[in-house]
């Protein structure tokens, strides 16, 4: 999605109340989407390679393993696009709405799904399946929450309350990691056998808490602006790369950069020392 820079709000000491509620329902709602993201992180370096490929070597099935979770990424500029098309025409809340729901869809289901020994290969098909949903889920979440934050700040402050956003990210990760270690201290077997599915299952209570956070939300005061204006763009992704190229692809740069060693690292880390 993009900003309506030419909309400059000001925010009167009255609308500071309303302002912090819009900047902490973004936190809790980007939180859930990222507990949802990454607990499959988790389970990737935990269970997936055990319960969801055939036994037999287990190297490959860790690296068949880690390759249903690298689909969550390369899901996410997909639905970056389709959100970010819908949320510059229709509006941001919507969208919000809509993301939360395609990724705690995507991730109570998961909590679901039979075994390769249940099911056979249907098993990872499914599994690769309910990741690209949570992938386009996220690809719309993050940049809808940060604008529905900016475009309800004056200028001068959209890069400090903008980037609080971010904020769910480790909010979400230690969630993730915490209810983990919860279930991890059942009995091997009852882990393996259920006690891995209930952080996905739980995962469709905090999706009803940021939905209804989601829906008590307004739109914001610059989207309606360029709807009352009529200035709403038909084709936005093609107006981003006829006018804004450059910008595009430096954040794009900066953000592959930022993210890939830190996911990476951070679900290996956890598969090299539980295998060791």
């Amino acid at each position: 999605m993009t900003v309506a820079d030419d909309v400059t709000l000001n925010v009167a000491p009255d609308e500071a109340a309303s302002l912090r509620r819009i900047v902490w329902s973004s936190v809790i709602g980007t939180a859930v989407e990222w507990y949802d993201f990454l607990i499959y992180g988790t389970a990737t370096a935990l269970v997936f390679n055990k319960v969801f490929f055939a036994a037999g070597n287990p190297a490959l099935a860790t690296i068949a393993a880690f390759g249903t979770y690298a689909v969550g990424f390369l899901a996410r500029p997909l639905g970056a696009a389709i959100f970010g098309h819908y949320g510059d025409r229709v509006g941001r809340k919507a969208m919000l709405a809509i993301t939360i729901m395609v990724m705690g869809i995507g991730t109570f289901l998961i909590g679901l799904l039979p075994t390769y020994q249940q099911i056979g290969i249907a098993a990872p098909v499914l599994l690769i399946g309910l990741r690209f949903l949570q992938g386009i889920g996220l690809g719309g979440e993050w940049g809808g929450a940060v604008l529905m934050v900016v475009e309800n700040c004056p200028t001068h402050r959209r890069g400090l309350l903008g980037s609080m956003v971010q904020v769910g990210n480790p909010i979400g990760n230690l969630a993730a990691i915490g209810m983990f270690a919860l279930v991890a201290s059942l009995p091997e077997s009852d882990f393996m056998t259920y006690g891995w599915r209930i952080p996905f299952l739980i995962s469709i209570l905090l999706v009803g808490v940021g939905l209804y956070i989601r829906l008590n939300m307004e739109e914001t005061a610059a989207f309606r602006q360029v709807q009352a204006k009529k200035e709403v763009a038909s084709l936005p992704l093609l107006e981003i790369f006829r006018h804004h190229r450059r910008p595009f692809f430096t954040a794009v740069g900066l953000k592959i950069s930022e993210i890939a060693y830190a996911s990476i690292g951070g679900v290996f880390v956890m598969s090299y020392a539980t295998a060791i």
